[in-house]
């Protein structure tokens, strides 16, 4: 991964919306590159969607049934059959469906197709939207031909009631425009069933793995507790976002943890399957939960990152603000061919453009150099990864046919410049995508009155305010006549929260991932509100 920095100039319109366009390509971003869902989900699953004769399983049958097989977060198979009833295929269902009699009399029953469909679900999860439904009618299906089927389903409402608790509707047509999801058939089972596969996608992109695997795990079972702590403890953390804190017995912090269900990822680390000795050992110790709401998942993971930073928990991994940082300098040598040098960049220096990429220690930089000459077959020697950079000696990579000589002349420069450029153009110079500093609205849609106001300034995290005046004592006010985003006056939070306007990396990293997705920011109800400093007379 690498990591990449710039501040702006003011962009014009045309340029900002290029700007945008290219900033999803990015590779520093760690965007999905290709349809693999998140490995937080269960290994193995089966998406599955019945259509029916009705709603009742015990005399309804199923007339279709349609399913997407996934191994390691990989589609390897879609299926789909339609089943005889051998009953009335009632009118509303084929004006639902538009499943015409014809198209079931002579297919198999299901008795025909249920060794088949139960080759395809053993040892995977089952996943369904509303999975009670679908669960009963299979089960059913199943003890008719004379088969006992049992499962514990995944049920992908829940799942987006779980993750996006700031939406009312769950249904599958609701979450279909939710993401703007392309459909053919409505109602047909494979044509849903592969809604839940693009649903789960989106959510892979929006999620970090610990959150989709916390959820999955509420959903499929519930763990035991740590022998030294109440059930209380759980009972009262919310089922939205924020940050929580472990303490053992005598009041000593453990850890620091975010999510945007508390509840759920609390319970997430008390999962009797976690192999990890550290998470074992930290269980054992567990004796109080705290907890701070935040309005959405943007909040809490800079809160997170920033009292890691200041309180030192015991089993976090440590969390410091670094003074430097490395980049990559592009220099063009005395025979045309472009080089590499890592160099310092100073994170108080806010004023001069950055070049290429932007990591936390010179050997960071170098691992990542290793891979861009492995993919883009750059010359070692050329990248000062090997020898002397200006002996004309062919380097030891072009014996092996990963160099094409550019170090003894033998690739002429235009063809490995060309490379070379190809290969920063994912590390290019980050710009700030706005005229100057911002305030970021956060508030959760289902608890107006929960809201929080971030001043940030070319990726820089200035301060957390709970009043909106708040922002001219900082020096700055409302660019233009914009109408002042509301809030509460009664808060008692600190104004100043998390206040630090040094350059934080890890912090950079959050604000990054959010500001340029667009659908991270609506599905987190953040608003931009442009501001200017104020000048004093």
């Amino acid at each position: 991964m690498s990591y990449t920095l710039n501040y702006l100039c003011p962009l014009d319109n045309q340029k900002r919306a290029d700007l945008r366009n290219n900033l999803m390509q990015l590779n520093w971003l760690d965007q999905p590159t290709s349809s693999r869902l998140s490995s937080g989900f269960p290994e193995a699953m089966v998406l599955l969607d019945c259509e029916t004769t009705g709603g009742k399983a015990i005399y309804h049958r199923i007339i279709e049934i349609g399913l997407v097989v996934i191994e390691n977060g990989e589609l390897i198979e879609k299926w789909q059959t339609f089943i005889d009833p051998k009953i009335p295929l009632p009118p509303f269902i084929q004006r639902l469906t538009g499943i015409s009699p014809g198209m079931v009399n002579g297919a198999p029953e299901f008795a025909d197709i249920a060794e088949e469909l139960l080759s395809k679900l053993k040892g995977r999860t089952l996943v369904a939207h509303n999975a009670r439904f679908d669960y009963s009618f299979l089960k059913n299906e199943f003890e008719r031909a004379g088969i006992t089927y049992n499962a514990k389903p995944l049920c992908s409402v829940k799942f987006s009631r779980n993750l996006y608790p700031q939406f009312k509707r769950h249904g599958l047509s609701q979450i279909i425009e939710r993401f703007d999801l392309k459909i053919e058939n409505r109602h047909r089972a494979l044509d849903d069933a592969e809604m839940i596969y693009q649903f789960f996608q989106k959510s892979s992109a929006l999620f970090s793995d610990d959150e989709i695997a916390a959820t999955c795990k509420t959903l499929l079972k519930r763990p035991s507790l740590p022998t030294l702590l109440d059930a209380k403890e759980i009972e009262k953390l919310p089922a939205s976002a924020g940050v929580y804190y472990f303490y053992d017995q005598k009041g000593t912090l453990l850890y620091v943890g975010k999510s945007v269900h508390i509840r759920n990822r609390v319970m997430s680390h008390f999962s009797s399957d976690h192999k990890n000795p550290k998470d074992l050992q930290m269980s054992t110790k567990i004796a109080h939960i705290d907890f701070e709401q935040t309005p959405s998942d943007f909040g809490a993971q800079i809160r997170e990152s920033n009292q890691i930073k200041a309180l030192s928990p015991l089993y976090n991994r440590r969390l410091r603000k670094v003074k430097k940082l490395f980049q990559y300098r592009s220099t063009e040598d005395s025979n045309g061919y472009l080089r590499l040098n890592i160099e310092t960049v100073e994170t108080e220096d806010t004023d001069v453009e950055q070049q290429f990429g932007l990591f936390r220690s010179p050997r960071q930089a170098t691992k990542q150099m290793e891979k861009l000459a492995d993919q883009y077959f750059l010359c070692h020697k050329l990248l000062g990864l090997e020898g002397d950079r200006n002996s004309r000696q062919p380097c030891f990579r072009s014996q092996l046919k990963k160099c094409f000589g550019a170090c003894h002349g033998a690739e002429s420069s235009k063809n490995y410049n060309e490379r070379m450029t190809a290969a920063l153009k994912n590390y290019q110079i980050k710009l700030w995508p706005y005229h100057g500093p911002i305030l970021v609205e956060e508030r959760d849609p289902q608890s107006p009155d929960q809201v929080a106001f971030h001043i940030v300034d070319r990726w820089r995290y200035i301060a957390k305010l709970s009043i909106v005046d708040d922002i001219y004592d900082l020096g700055y006010q409302l660019a233009g006549d914009s109408s002042r985003p509301s809030h509460d006056e009664n808060s008692s939070s600190d104004p100043r929260d998390d206040a630090d306007d040094r350059f934080d990396l890890d912090i950079y990293f959050i604000l990054v991932r959010f500001m340029v997705d667009q659908d991270k920011m609506k599905m987190n109800n953040l608003k931009v509100w442009p501001l200017v400093e104020v000048v004093h007379e």
